[in-house]
């Protein structure tokens, strides 16, 4: 009698998401299909570990690249998911959406892009109301680098000039665009799309935005439940029950191409309705690998993904090469924040803020 083929997955993550990640249903899960989850050791050389069909990780930094290309030259069957070049775009947050700018997709009806934005790096651009007069208050400040960490994710919502004195830049401003209090999370693993809603940022109306001043704090648009009692007012009810989803087939299609421009096989993206456009939609943000745990039924579709990936060795797999440099050039972000600046008619546009 034959033996069952089983497949080695190596995973390599921080604790934190380790902890989040690894729970005993999925393990049980995996085991169930043939695939063993195996913990990578940090402290070894990845090339003596093993052998692995397939590697996952969400670990950063020149040696890990380094191990990871070494691991494939050595092993060129094994699977690595996903390329760290792919995933370094994600760490600035003009690059990041740069790709959702040059997007081709059949959308229908409906409509995307991304709020109109810029970069900051130093406080007398910020205090020069020249440098961004494209954009209107309120405005989102965030920090430029997106890299997973708890500083990364301090925003605030700034309602005046006032608010900006407790900025530091480097940072993004970014748009603020009523949105009905509803952000759509996108969570994508290959081939599968899912589409939930999440309580967000309340809408600001025009005549309300006379009586708020400075800025408000917050981590992620989409966690409110860290929120100061002091700005409970600030925060309306939004009945998510009551918000429409926005179309499967439209999503699925972003997803698509997302997925396919920038080589990546586990991420999310936000996206908000426009509420001035009600079949516009706005990519906001894009994380790899994130808290796929939150998603209903992921271990289910973690595991269809694993087997796929270490059966098929990658066969039908994006971005499964360590050896692509998908890295944004100056010349791309100058592009996505010039092409901000005219949307809006205005073609001002200072070189100090455009530099990466």
């Amino acid at each position: 009698m034959a033996t069952e083929r089983r497949y080695g997955l190596g995973y390599a993550l921080l604790p934190k998401k380790q902890q989040s990640f690894i729970q005993d249903s999925l393990v049980r899960l995996c085991k169930q299909r043939g695939i063993d989850l195996v913990r990578i050791d940090t402290d070894r050389p990845l090339v003596e570990q093993g052998p692995f069909d397939c590697v996952v990780h969400k670990l950063y930094g020149d040696d890990w690249k380094q191990q990871l290309e070494d691991f494939q030259r050595r092993n060129p069957n094994a699977v690595v998911v996903d390329s760290p070049s792919s995933i370094e775009r994600l760490h600035n947050r003009i690059s990041m959406l740069q790709v959702v700018s040059e997007l081709k997709i059949e959308s229908g009806a409906d409509s995307f892009g991304i709020p109109k934005q810029i970069v900051i790096y130093d406080k007398e651009t910020l205090f020069d109301p020249q440098a961004w007069e494209f954009l209107k208050y309120p405005v989102i400040a965030k920090p430029l680098i997106a890299d997973g960490s708890a500083k990364s994710h301090k925003m605030a919502l700034v309602f005046n000039h006032e608010g900006l004195n407790k900025l530091k830049p480097p940072i993004v401003l970014q748009e603020f665009v009523n949105h009905g209090g509803v952000i759509f999370k996108v969570y994508v693993v290959g081939d599968y799309v899912k589409c939930v809603k999440r309580k967000s940022l309340p809408d600001v109306p025009e005549e309300k935005l006379k009586s708020l001043e400075g800025a408000l704090s917050f981590s992620q648009v989409s966690n409110l439940n860290e929120r100061n009692n002091d700005d409970d007012k600030f925060y309306e009810s939004t009945e998510l029950e009551d918000t429409e989803l926005p179309p499967q087939s439209f999503i699925t299609a972003l997803a698509k191409g997302l997925r396919t421009a920038m080589n990546l096989n586990l991420f999310n993206f936000d996206v908000i309705r426009d509420s001035r456009i009600g079949n516009r939609y706005l990519v906001i943000d894009i994380n790899y690998f994130p808290g796929y745990a939150k998603m209903p039924g992921y271990e289910t579709v973690l595991t269809d993904f694993f087997w796929d990936v270490a059966s098929r060795k990658g066969r039908e797999l994006v971005g499964e090469t360590t050896r692509q440099d998908l890295s944004v050039s100056e010349d791309g972000v100058r592009k996505i924040v010039t092409n901000s600046c005219h949307s809006n008619g205005n073609e001002h546009e200072k070189s100090a803020i455009l530099q990466v």
